[in-house]
């Protein structure tokens, strides 16, 4: 009897440990299970190239280290020089294919969104629509078609038109700015372009007033400086996550997480005012509420709420803070490179210039019936955007079903990225590749007048603000070889020292030596479109 006793008190003592055991031995063999479906649905890109990886986290190491020294897309394009054309790398055991042929690429996101066979990635979205909340940008389908078909109207080519005596006025202040700067006038470019940039999205989008002097009665100032650093934190949050860290970590009592919250409400207070304007002014009478300025009343955020039911205001603060980030790194950093890049060839600068003479003896200033003759300023932007892409790496797609890339078969589930800069020197599409060569986008020969121009994306989902980024770049580097000679304060390192937050952007915020010029005939001023 005792015997039978101690038996059954040494079974029940047990079963704790064996609970344990089997626990451990079922979730092993649930991951194991997993391991072996997701190697066998990938085991056709085992063939591809792929840079030493860890053996269980695969490439996610690399990729996190990468993001926190700010240097992705230099990762990715040494990758791509190591490796090839075409290469996968493994967060864990999920695949990404990288490409770096221009043409490929283009025909990759064109080919395969027309027919569905691409999309935007899950994770991408995921992280696109944690930035503040549900955005254009992180939708895809129907979601995604209401939101675009809300905003195109405002971005087209034909509505920039109205625009440009906006965009003059915030280039006029650079140059304002740059005349008064005190001998030698050494000014750091980049912020400087940020302001220019951040002040006409600004002023599009929120309605405040380009003109720094004028208050802005619907909401709180725009101060640069606090603005910009918000949206850069949330920006960089957003690569992070893209990249494999998870969401769940901005709850955790980190530095990282601190900031993004901190960089969260003064967002949230900052927009949400004139938010709450634009939706009163779409659920009442106009003329019941405060008086506003035309800035204001005329701004897309009116426009969108009044004629876009499905937007609340969660949803309008978040696509603003989108708009935000997206008009104001892209264009302001491609100036800072396409000004040091011309500091270094003086062949360029000095046509550009040539060019911009002309114009303004012709017709005396500059509008956007004379921007039609500066294809030359425009080409130089465009060249720029190929040798410093700086929105690289901050987009993937995910195969919905199995398909075919430069005759390599791609399973379902697969991610699609690109490295940018190693497309952007690709030499069979462009010729001399590492030279500054601007005239290869107006040449109209068979070779060249294909040349892809992918910076902006391609496809239904090109770029919303191509148009207005292209007409901010031309306008203020032609006021700049109007007005100025200057030279790069720290040479060429300027040009090589790079960072990447969510963009790519000088480390050293290029500071140039500007020189007024000293033949300059007496200048007219802009023009009111």
């Amino acid at each position: 009897m005792l015997q039978d006793i101690t038996t059954e008190i040494a079974y029940f003592d047990s079963l704790p440990y064996l609970a344990t055991v089997l626990g451990v031995t079922s979730i092993a063999g649930i991951i194991g299970w997993r391991w072996w479906k997701q190697n066998n649905t990938y085991k056709s890109l085992r063939s591809l190239p792929s840079p030493p990886q860890h053996w269980l986290l695969g490439n996610l190491p690399q990729l996190l280290a990468a993001v926190k020294q700010k240097k992705l897309f230099q990762q990715m394009f040494d990758w791509s020089q190591e490796l090839g054309p075409m290469y996968v790398i493994w967060k864990v055991n999920q695949p990404a294919v990288i490409l770096s042929k221009a043409k490929v690429i283009e025909d990759t996101i064109v080919n395969g969104m027309k027919d569905g066979t691409l999309i935007r990635s899950e994770q991408l979205r995921k992280a696109w629509n944690d930035v503040s909340g549900p955005i254009l940008l992180g939708e895809t389908g129907a979601e995604w078609q209401w939101r675009r078909k809300a905003w195109n109207p405002e971005f087209s080519s034909s509505s920039l038109t109205k625009y440009a005596e906006i965009i003059s006025e915030a280039c006029e202040q650079v140059i304002a700015t740059l005349k008064e700067a005190p001998p030698p006038k050494e000014v750091q470019v980049d912020p400087l372009f940020v302001e220019l940039t951040m002040r006409v999205i600004s002023c599009l989008v929120l309605g405040i007033p380009v003109d720094r002097k004028i208050a802005s009665p619907e909401g709180p100032p725009l101060e640069v400086s606090k603005l910009y650093e918000a949206m850069s934190v949330v920006g960089y949050r957003f690569l992070r996550q893209a990249t494999g860290e998870k969401i769940w970590m901005k709850y955790l009592p980190s530095k990282n997480s601190q900031d993004y919250w901190a960089a969260r409400r003064y967002l949230e207070e900052f927009l949400t005012p004139r938010v709450d304007l634009a939706l009163r002014f779409r659920e009442q009478n106009k003329t019941d509420l405060p008086q506003v300025s035309s800035w204001f009343s005329e701004s897309m955020l009116v426009k969108i709420a009044a004629k876009e039911p499905k937007y609340n205001r969660d949803t309008l603060i978040a696509e603003c803070v989108e708009l935000l980030i997206a008009g104001t790194d892209t264009t302001a950093h491609t100036l800072s490179f396409a000004v040091g890049e011309l500091s270094f060839n003086q062949r360029v600068f000095q046509q550009a210039r040539d060019i911009v003479d002309q114009v303004w003896q012709s017709k005396g200033l500059i509008n956007t019936e004379s921007l039609k003759e500066l294809a030359y300023i425009s080409a130089i932007i465009k060249e720029t955007l190929r040798l410093y892409s700086v929105a690289s790496g901050s987009t993937s797609l995910e195969a919905q079903r199995d398909t075919l890339i430069d005759g390599k078969a791609i399973p379902r589930g697969t991610r699609i990225a690109w490295s940018m800069l190693a497309a952007g020197r690709d030499p069979e599409v462009y010729a001399n590749p590492e030279e500054f060569l601007p005239e290869r986008w107006l040449d109209k020969s068979k070779e060249n007048s294909s040349l892809p121009m992918i910076d902006f994306g391609s496809g239904p989902h090109r770029c919303l603000g191509e148009h207005l980024s292209m007409l901010e770049g031309t306008m203020m580097l032609a006021l700049l070889l109007r007005n100025f000679d200057w030279e790069l304060v720290k040479g060429r390192s300027s040009l090589e020292q790079l960072q990447q937050n969510l963009l790519i952007y000088p480390s050293d915020k290029m500071p140039v030596r500007f020189k007024l010029r000293n033949s300059l005939p007496q200048q007219k001023p802009i023009s009111k479109v």
